[in-house]
């Protein structure tokens, strides 16, 4: 069964299709960079209050903005497929569940034509602009400081068509001043703390760049509010995909899978409106700080404590991971010793259990995340998921073993070779020549200067420091398995 707006109505009897009228329904919200994650994750919540009556006038824009083919062959199936595709639900405990998701009613591939996206955006029915465009891509420096001077920012402030998030939203903000149109609200959607502040930041940065004028009127009008999203959302290979459609009985270019666990946390913070997104699960709070601290640095430091240490046991799925003991009490004693002690529980949550949830989760087969995928960009995530935790515990005089363990795993990582002697591609890009010299220097307390632990304090640490260099050497010597073993409290 081929998927579009001409085959909505003779789905397979298995696959869920919200009943409500897509032809009337209008754009309200553009998302930058359309992700698996944004499609398993906002356009569902968003999928759901389009069926509230009312509701009609916030569907998608999807807007895709890297120049690669991936990018440009999920434009032509999305939009192939009108927009739609199905979303494979997969709790541990029950069958799947598969949906067809609705709310994403255009797509642009903004490379194709950067002028007409613009102008989308500019459009007064788009009153709010969400966007996934990964920790690493608001080109923050460990201070918070906007790296102006990073070629990828310099080359666009020079382009009179902007190509970067950023530049596009200036761009658009400048054609809806211009015309009297009310500003939209940005709200980011990636694991970044403080991620509002984080992008009128780099926003605002960007334009006083280019126009302080605009920069000004930018900063008095627009909106950023924060928010925390948890949903996770594995990549898609070919053979999930074909797994996919023989399950769901429907020929979909672009399938996603997910975990059946789904949670959003926003501040309440839009000027020009919004969909009625607490009426169908979405939680709204004038601080959503704890909330995304317990995430960032429980579930999302879990993610790389595992997902390093364990490409180079030779694991490659969460699934699998889970099922080595050792990696088991390793989480486990990172959560309960490292991470819930230096966290305050927002109202509601009770941390030891919100701990026993993430590893439940983390064990279900149906997901499988690819821990490559995972260990990937370490350098962008280790500072947001593991920099607190790892300053509270030296601050604090802590047992600092399995912080050190992680960070001399990761230099390990960066080799490309697991403890078997099997090679795997490393992910870094944005880790620079410089620190990829430092973590391969033949004195190895000189790896703990890498940007990447800048403002830890591991580097001014001598007992972190000794404990590091051990780490190391183990590692050379016996393995990250071998290592791992040693360090375990049970």
């Amino acid at each position: 069964m081929e998927l579009n707006t001409a085959t909505l109505d003779r789905m397979p009897a298995s696959v869920i299709v919200p009943d409500y009228d897509r032809t009337a329904v209008t754009p309200g919200i553009a998302h930058l960079s359309v992700g698996n994650f944004h499609r398993a994750h906002q356009a569902v919540y968003t999928d759901r209050v389009l069926g509230i009556p009312g509701q009609s006038d916030w569907g998608i824009v999807g807007i895709g903005l890297l120049d690669i083919a991936p990018e440009a062959e999920k434009a032509a199936a999305l939009q192939a497929q009108n927009g739609l595709y199905t979303l494979t639900e997969c709790p541990s405990d029950r069958p799947d569940v598969v949906r067809v998701v609705k709310s994403l009613v255009e797509y642009i591939h903004a490379p194709a034509d950067r002028v007409a996206a613009i102008r989308r955006l500019a459009d007064p029915a788009i009153r709010i602009v969400t966007m996934t465009i990964t920790e690493g891509g608001y080109y923050m420096d460990e201070t918070g400081r906007f790296m102006s001077e990073h070629p990828a920012i310099a080359e666009d402030l020079k382009r009179d068509v902007p190509h970067t998030p950023f530049g596009i939203l200036v761009e658009a903000s400048r054609l809806r001043r211009n015309a009297g149109v009310e500003p939209f609200t940005v709200l980011s959607c990636d694991n970044v703390p403080h991620n509002g502040h984080v992008a009128r930041n780099a926003v605002l940065s960007w334009a006083e760049l280019r126009d302080k004028e605009l920069a000004e009127w930018i900063g008095e009008h627009i909106a950023f509010p924060s928010c925390m999203v948890d949903r996770i959302t594995p990549a898609v290979r070919p053979a999930d995909a074909a797994r996919l459609n023989a399950a769901s009985g429907v020929n979909d270019l672009m399938p996603v899978f997910c975990e059946d666990f789904i949670q959003w946390v926003v501040e309440d913070n839009f000027p020009v409106g919004r969909p009625a997104w607490e009426k169908v699960g979405v939680l709204f709070t004038d601080n959503v700080a704890p909330y995304e601290q317990v995430k960032l640095r429980m579930l999302n430091a879990s993610h790389s404590m595992m997902g390093i240490p364990g490409v180079l046991m030779g694991h490659r799925v969460v699934s699998e991971a889970m099922k080595d003991a050792r990696i088991v009490s390793l989480l486990e004693e990172f959560l309960g010793f490292d991470s819930e002690p230096q966290l305050t529980a927002p109202p509601g949550i009770s941390l030891p259990e919100y701990g026993l949830l993430l590893l439940n989760r983390f064990r279900n087969p149906a997901i499988s995340d690819q821990l490559l995928r995972i260990a990937s960009d370490s350098s962008s995530k280790l500072p947001v998921f593991v920099g607190d935790t790892a300053r509270g515990v030296l601050g604090k005089g802590q047992d600092a073993r399995r912080i050190a363990f992680l960070l001399a795993s990761y230099c390990a990582y960066l080799t490309g070779r697991d403890d078997h002697g099997n090679t795997f591609e490393v992910v870094e890009p944005r880790l620079g020549a410089d620190d990829r010299a430092l973590a391969m220097d033949e004195n190895p307390t000189r790896a703990l200067e890498m940007s990447v632990f800048a403002g830890w304090g591991v580097d001014e640490n001598p007992q972190f420091s000794s404990i590091f260099v051990e780490m190391r050497n183990s590692i050379r010597e016996r393995g990250v398995a071998a290592t791992l073993e040693k360090i375990l409290v049970h």
